[in-house]
């Protein structure tokens, strides 16, 4: 794993996701993992940081006009720069501690699909942070190392890579990614998707948080084996009649959705199963698939992705940990 890793030995790594960010110190392990996004107040170039983390994920769609909410990524890549350096560095000033750190040197995670520019924007924003010698490490071969997969070994193994805002599909060999494919969308995805259902069947508005309740409600059900007919108390405002309300959703209408969601990750899986090489592929035949990520817990992914391919497929420990599992073990190197 050494070859992974720059010249000079990193003092932290950050696992930079759409829903949370996690900062890891060398020798101290995980040291900071709140939500990945900050309440700023003003309006254009005078705005001021109000709020990051915990705190402004509890004031999503309760803020006045004089505040917004800021997402620093979107479909895991970045899409505000400013947004970026204010979440880094609160993160960095929480994670600090007794350190004394001036410009650390970092590893920060990305989608192995993200564009130079992507990955321009990233490297500005941790630098405007504060941040020192930055190394951009591919998230898949991250949290495959992560989930303990034996990436050096001249043997194929693979992955999806199940994020909030993409979901990437990697095959590894000699510490390499062989073959990759990704689809923009995630567990925020789902979140929204939920959101149009409740929406478009019960005239019924829910917010993003309602929706992330909602899907975590659905995988608690699915995960105890409930009766298919139960339903999920949801609540938000009904547009019949503009009052707050709560209504029943069931399992059955949020399980149509869950398919067609899934159904997009299970042709990224078949198309870089296609593409990939003889050898790779009889040893995917003989390890199977590995899910990693907070979203690799939907339900019908892993059935879905076996009966689409006939290949055993597997959730890894602590699935969502796995990317933060993985730059640990780097900095540790």
């Amino acid at each position: 794993m050494t070859t992974f890793l720059p010249q000079r030995r990193p003092e932290i790594a950050i696992d930079f996701g759409t829903a949370n960010i996690r900062v890891l110190r060398r020798g101290d392990g995980l040291v900071f993992d709140e939500p990945s996004l900050c309440c700023v107040a003003g309006k254009h170039n005078m705005t001021s940081l109000f709020a990051a983390g915990r705190e402004a994920y509890a004031m999503i769609d309760r803020t006045p006009a004089a505040l917004r909410i800021a997402r620093p990524l979107c479909r895991g890549v970045l899409q505000d720069i400013d947004a970026a350096k204010r979440v880094l560095r609160y993160a960095l000033s929480k994670a600090r501690g007794r350190s004394r750190w001036r410009t650390p040197a970092a590893i920060i995670g990305v989608p192995a699909d993200a564009t130079q520019a992507e990955r321009g924007a990233m490297l500005t924003a941790a630098a405007d942070a504060g941040l020192g010698p930055i190394t951009l490490l591919t998230e898949p071969l991250a949290a495959a190392i992560g989930a303990g997969l034996a990436v050096d070994e001249p043997a194929g193994s693979m992955i999806v890579e199940c994020g909030a805002g993409t979901t990437e599909v990697a095959v590894f060999s000699l510490g390499g990614i062989c073959g990759t494919g990704s689809v923009r969308i995630g567990g925020d995805t789902l979140n929204r998707a939920l959101a149009d259902q409740v929406h478009l069947q019960h005239k019924f508005l829910i917010g993003d948080r309602s929706a992330e309740q909602l899907k975590l409600d659905y995988v608690a059900h699915k995960g105890s084996r409930s009766a298919q007919g139960d339903a999920i108390p949801v609540s938000g405002r009904c547009l019949r009649t503009g009052l707050p309300k709560t209504i029943a959703i069931k399992m059955a209408d949020l399980d149509r959705v869950v398919e067609k969601h899934v159904a997009q990750i299970v042709k990224v899986v078949r198309d870089v199963l296609g593409q990939t090489a003889p050898d790779l592929s009889q040893d995917i035949h003989d390890k199977g698939i590995l899910l990693t990520g907070g979203s690799a817990l939907v339900p019908l992914m892993r059935t879905m992705i076996a009966d689409a391919t006939g290949l055993e497929v597997m959730t890894a420990d602590e699935p969502a940990q796995c990317v933060a599992k993985g730059l640990e073990r780097l900095l540790e190197a």
